[in-house]
């Protein structure tokens, strides 16, 4: 098995690494990128130890065509094929909407969360339909649950969510895609957060470990959506039915404990 396991940062740091040892685990071998060769170093060595057969790794700027170009160009010079890409790339927002201090910061949300995954999908697409591959995009539960602080972050998954549900349909059937929708998970970035403001972690937040291990089931089974923690599809159901109730809970949640984190000076 040849794999390009797509690193980036923040909630998806601690989801894509956990999924690059899963595949780890049964040999795979991995081509690992992200802008920082110290943390790939990192996921490499420990990708060894867990036995993939090579990795090898390459630093850059999923956000930049030209290196999304040399990403797969390297993997492809290095292996010879690809049979898996996992797109993952993503960095969160932390404040309101109006709370942006430049409205054009918002731009590398999408540059990162939307356009990454796409341009590097571009270039693997033809490897892809060679080894009859399959392609899988972590996005997250926020594409269709409106949370609040996280208005142009939910946006880029959301686009996610359309854009590769529209190319499973062009592409199908030589390339399977499946979307993960990975709703409360305990990470370093989430889990910390819920402490100070409730003194523990959310109860109802799941493992990373045990998040990535569904995710790679569901690679493994070709299912079209995996969305974790599974109770979170209740919610999904809910939206679908009466989004009302969902928005008037997150907008009391909001009102009544978060409002106070995001005042403005």
């Amino acid at each position: 098995m040849r794999l390009l396991i797509f690193l980036s940062c923040w909630l998806e740091k601690q989801i894509k690494k956990h999924v690059a040892y899963e595949y780890a685990k049964r040999g795979a071998y991995l081509a690992l990128v992200a802008r920082r060769r110290d943390r790939l170093e990192i996921v490499a060595e420990t990708s060894r130890q867990l036995g993939s057969g090579d990795v090898i790794i390459i630093p850059g700027d999923v956000s930049n065509v030209e290196d999304c170009k040399k990403f797969i160009d390297e993997t492809i010079h290095h292996f010879g094929k690809l049979d898996h890409l996992i797109n993952n790339a993503g960095v969160p927002q932390t404040v309101i909407f109006e709370d942006f201090t430049k409205i054009q910061d918002a731009n590398s949300i999408m540059d990162i969360n939307f356009w990454g995954s796409t341009y590097i999908t571009y270039f693997a697409i033809p490897h892809l339909r060679k080894s009859k591959g399959k392609i899988v995009v972590i996005s997250s539960a926020t594409a269709i649950i409106p949370l609040p602080a996280a208005s142009v972050y939910s946006a880029s998954k959301a686009a996610l969510v359309k854009f590769f549900e529209t190319l499973r349909v062009e592409i199908s059937p030589d390339i399977k895609i499946t979307i993960a929708l990975p709703g409360f998970i305990s990470t370093d970035m989430t889990t910390p957060q819920f402490k100070e403001m409730y003194g523990s972690d959310f109860i109802l937040s799941e493992s990373v470990s045990r998040c990535a291990k569904a995710i790679f089931r569901g690679i493994g089974r070709g299912e079209a959506y995996v969305i974790e923690p599974s109770w979170i599809k209740w919610i999904f159901l809910i939206k679908n039915v009466c989004p009302e109730i969902v928005d008037y809970v997150l907008d009391y949640i909001f009102v009544s404990y978060l409002r106070p984190y995001f005042k403005r000076d």
